[in-house]
C-alpha cells in the first residue's frame, strides 16, 4: 500500500481522553442531531390542524416497521464499521475498502427486498402494528415514501458510519448536521406551505438524506484514502460478508427486538387505552430517544477506539476506554432521568396541543423513565462486547432487556394495572439487564487484567480473527 495513503493510527496512539472527545463528540453532535431530525417530523406533524394527535399516533404505529429497517441497517452498517475497524488497527487495508464495497452491495440488495416487500403488504403490516381506521391514512402516507428511499437511508447511514470508521469523524457529523438543517427546512415547506402534510415530512426526509448520500459517494471514490471503494466495487467477497454480518448480528437482533416490543407495546396500548395513548407513547418515545442517541453518539466514539486497540492487542487501553465512555453515557441517563421526573410538562408540550393527550404523555413519561441513569451503562456494555467481537455476549445482552425480561412484563402487568402496568414494565426490565451488564463486564476485566499488550487475545472468545 502507498506509503501516501493515511490510516487512522491515532487510534493507539493518542490520548484516550482526547480520542474519546476526537471521536464521540462529533458522534454526539450527529446523533443528537438525528434525534432532533425525527423530533421536527413529530413536532410538526402533531401541529397540522384538526388532526394532529391522530397524524402523531399514526406515526408512531410506524416504529415498528422504522426499527425493523433500522434493524437491516445495522446488521450490515454496524458490523462492517467494527469489522473495518479492527482491520484498520492491524493494517489490513485491502480488506478495510473489501468490506466498504461488501456493505455497498448488502445494503441495496437487503433495502430492495425489504421495500418490495414491504410496499406490496403495507396496510396489513400497518394494521398488525396498530394502526386503526383514524390512524392508518397517516400512517400509510409516511410510510409508503420513507419505503420508498429506503435503500437511500440504508446507504446513508452505512457510509456515514464508514466515514467515521476511517478517521473522519467530523466529516460524518458535518454530513449528519447538513441533513438535519436541511430537514427543519424543508419540513414546514412540504407538509403546511405546499399542503403535502405527513406525505411532506417523509419526502423531506429522504431528498435531505440523498443529498448527503450523493457527498458520501465523492469520498470514498477518492482512492487516496483508507478505505475507498475497491475494483469490483458491487462483488461481494463472501468470508468478509459472513464475519461482519456476524459482527452486526448483535445490534440487529437488538433493533429487531426493539421493533417486536415496539409492536406489543402499540397493541397494548390500543387494547388498555386507544390511539392516543399510542400517540402518548409515541411522544414519550421521541423524547427519550434524544438522550438514548447521545449514549449511541458515545456508543460510535467507543466503537473504532475499542476495536482499533482490541486489533493491536493494547488492553490497557481498551479498559479505559470503556470506563471514561461509561461514565458520561451514565451522566446523560441522568439528565433524560431529571427531564422526565422535574420538567415532563414541557417537554411533551412540544409535540403537542392536546390536553388529554399531554396528561397521557406526562404520566408515561415519568413512569417509564425511572431507572434511566443507570441505562447507560448497559447500552455502552451491549457495544462493547461487539466491539471486542465477542457476538454471543453482545447478542445475549442486546436481547435481554426486550425479549426475556420486558415482553412477558407487557402482557402480565397491565392484566393488574391496566395501562400503567404497560409503562411499569420498563424501569422493571431496565434494572434487571442493569445488574447483568455490570456482571458481565466485571467477569470481563478480571479476564483482561490477566493479559499483558501484545498477549494473544483468544482466551477472550472473540470472533474477530
Amino acid at each position: 500500500m502507498a506509503g501516501s495513503i493515511a490510516a487512522p493510527t491515532e487510534l493507539g496512539t493518542k490520548k484516550i481522553g482526547s480520542l474519546l472527545r476526537m471521536y464521540a463528540v462529533p458522534g454526539i453532535i450527529a446523533q443528537t442531531a438525528a434525534s432532533l431530525y425525527n423530533m421536527v417530523d413529530s413536532i410538526y406533524i402533531g401541529h397540522i390542524k384538526d388532526v394532529g394527535s391522530y397524524a402523531i399516533s399514526g406515526l408512531a404505529v410506524t416504529f415498528p416497521l422504522m426499527n425493523l429497517s433500522s434493524a437491516l441497517g445495522t446488521l450490515v452498517g454496524v458490523g462492517g464499521m467494527t469489522l473495518m475497524s479492527v482491520l484498520l488497527g492491524q493494517k489490513n487495508y485491502d480488506n478495510a475498502s473489501k468490506v466498504l464495497g461488501n456493505v455497498l452491495t448488502l445494503n441495496v440488495a437487503i433495502g430492495l427486498i425489504f421495500t418490495s416487500f414491504m410496499l406490496a403488504f403495507l396496510d396489513p403490516v400497518l394494521r398488525f402494528f396498530g394502526a386503526s381506521d383514524n390512524t392508518l391514512p397517516f400512517a400509510r402516507e409516511y410510510m409508503t415514501i420513507i419505503l420508498i428511499g429506503n435503500v437511500i437511508t440504508h446507504l446513508y447511514f452505512g457510509l456515514n458510519g464508514a466515514i467515521r470508521a476511517s478517521g473522519k469523524p467530523k466529516v460524518a457529523m458535518g454530513l449528519t448536521l447538513f441533513t438535519v438543517t436541511s430537514n427543519a427546512i424543508l419540513d414546514p415547506i412540504f407538509i403546511f406551505a405546499l399542503g403535502l402534510g405527513v406525505k411532506g415530512a417523509a419526502i423531506a426526509t429522504i431528498l435531505c438524506q440523498l443529498m448527503a448520500l450523493t457527498y458520501s459517494f465523492r469520498f470514498f471514490l477518492d482512492r487516496t484514502r483508507v478505505p475507498h471503494f475497491p475494483k469490483g466495487l458491487f462483488k461481494l467477497d463472501w468470508r468478509i460478508a459472513r464475519q461482519s454480518l456476524a459482527i452486526g448480528l448483535g445490534p440487529f437482533l437488538m433493533n429487531a427486538a426493539a421493533c417486536l416490543v415496539n409492536l406489543f407495546v402499540n397493541q397494548q396500548l390500543g387494547k388498555y387505552g386507544g390511539d392516543l395513548a399510542i400517540g402518548a407513547y409515541g411522544i414519550v418515545n421521541r423524547i427519550t430517544f434524544m438522550f438514548v442517541m447521545i449514549v449511541m453518539g458515545l456508543n460510535q466514539g467507543l466503537q473504532p477506539i475499542a476495536g482499533y486497540n482490541y486489533g493491536a492487542r493494547q488492553y490497557t487501553r481498551v479498559r479505559e476506554i470503556f470506563m471514561l465512555t461509561a461514565k458520561w453515557a451514565v451522566l446523560t441517563t441522568t439528565i433524560c432521568f431529571l427531564v422526565s421526573e422535574l420538567i415532563p410538562g414541557a417537554a411533551v408540550g412540544l409535540f403537542t396541543n392536546d390536553p388529554y393527550l399531554e396528561g397521557l404523555a406526562e404520566k408515561g413519561l415519568r413512569t417509564m423513565n425511572i431507572m434511566m441513569p443507570l441505562v447507560g451503562i448497559s447500552m455502552i456494555t451491549t457495544t462493547f462486547f461487539q466491539c471486542l467481537g465477542m457476538v454471543n455476549k453482545s447478542i445475549f445482552l442486546s436481547l435481554s432487556r426486550q425479549l426475556i425480561f420486558l415482553l412477558p412484563l407487557l402482557y402480565l402487568l397491565p392484566l393488574k394495572f391496566q395501562e400503567q402496568g404497560i409503562w411499569m414494565s420498563f424501569p422493571i426490565s431496565d434494572g434487571i439487564t442493569i445488574v447483568i451488564s455490570i456482571l458481565f463486564v466485571a467477569a470481563l476485566f478480571k479476564k483482561l487484567s490477566k493479559l499483558n499488550d501484545g498477549d494473544d487475545p483468544s482466551i477472550l472468545g472473540s470472533n474477530i480473527k
